[in-house]
């Protein structure tokens, strides 16, 4: 009998093209589906909770595939862990009902993006936060995250990629802070656009250099106009930190 799985797993995404299955560049999807078909003994396709860019990576992602095998689903982490690299990690292994898709169930999900603010750079940082070495003033990139809170287009913060039926989408919170020399920026929404993340914060960064002001953010999303907003920061910074379903798969 056939089972649907959801997967909790965790990577970092440096090595990798991103989530998404490619023909000619490695993907987070080809790597893990590779090492569950040697698992569970017949080809796998994942669904992904979504579309991570190359080098994002995962605190948390949520993956189903369907298999027709037995094996328990609390030795299902450990087997397949032993055939991936040490840069995937599959957390837990819980069956759904059939109707369970991991992108399409996702009820909201959480970005964080980490910014290493200091003089002077940390190799430990490297891939894993965007080096920036003038201050910011992380009050400053509050006030203006605070302006993308709520229901609104984001046709202005997103690169052209993928297209989507709508680009209105509702952001529940972004919140800035700052410890130490680390700022994390926390963006909780409905559903992200191409690049959303990044260039929101990049428009936020642009704020705290004065190269806008945390007033003019709405009317830079009304306008739609991409080049009105800050620039796409590095993907190194960017992780998945959450997501949100009613079934208990996390």
């Amino acid at each position: 009998m056939e089972r649907n799985l959801a997967l909790k797993l965790m990577y970092n995404g440096t090595a990798y093209h991103g989530w998404q299955v490619q023909k000619n560049a490695v993907s987070v999807a080809e790597t893990l589906e590779k090492a569950l078909s040697t698992v569970v003994g017949h080809p796998v396709k994942c669904t992904g909770a979504g579309r991570t860019d190359a080098g994002v990576h995962a605190q948390v992602y949520v993956a189903n595939f369907r298999t027709t095998s037995r094996i328990p689903c609390d030795r299902l982490p450990l087997a397949v862990n032993t055939r991936l690299p040490d840069d995937i990690v599959v957390v837990k292994a819980t069956p759904v009902p059939d109707s369970f898709n991991a992108i399409g169930s996702c009820r909201r999900k959480e970005y964080t993006y980490r910014i290493y603010n200091s003089r002077l750079g940390n190799p430990f940082y490297v891939d894993r936060a965007w080096f920036y070495p003038r201050h910011l003033d992380e009050g400053i990139m509050g006030a203006a995250a605070a302006q993308f809170v709520g229901t609104h287009d984001f046709r202005a913060v997103r690169s052209v990629g993928t297209e989507t039926r709508t680009t209105v989408r509702t952001v529940y919170y972004f919140d800035v802070e700052r410890r130490g020399d680390l700022i994390s920026c926390r963006v909780c929404a409905n559903g992200f656009l191409y690049n959303m993340v990044r260039a929101m914060v990049g428009t936020i960064v642009y704020a705290a250099e004065g190269k806008l002001s945390p007033a003019d953010i709405p009317a830079i999303l009304d306008s739609g106009n991409r080049t009105l907003a800050g620039p796409t920061v590095p993907p190194g910074g960017l992780y998945m930190t959450n997501l949100w379903y009613d079934e208990d798969v996390l």
